[in-house]
């Protein structure tokens, strides 16, 4: 037979996927946590030390940074759900 069906209990190939599946969504989310952290902190030490345009401009390039990471993430996440 070409396949074989695996077995939820095995630890075969389909555990070793969901391992990393997990483990990239983890990380993936932990890195979302993080970068909204700093992002707040840049952005509320920028306001009261440059004033709220310098602040606006941080928060807009710290979410831009943020978004980038959870793209990259999400990536990692797929990659990871498909055996890659």
């Amino acid at each position: 037979m070409p396949w074989s069906r695996a077995r939820a209990d095995s630890p075969g190939p389909v555990g070793e996927k969901v391992k990393r599946t997990v483990k990239e969504s983890a990380k993936t989310g932990g890195h979302a946590v993080r970068d909204g952290a700093l992002t707040f902190g840049r952005t509320t030490r920028d306001f009261f030390t440059k004033g709220p345009d310098a602040a606006k401009r941080t928060w807009k390039a710290n979410a831009a940074n943020t978004k980038t990471n959870a793209k990259a993430g999400g990536r990692a996440v797929r990659s990871a759900a498909k055996g890659g």
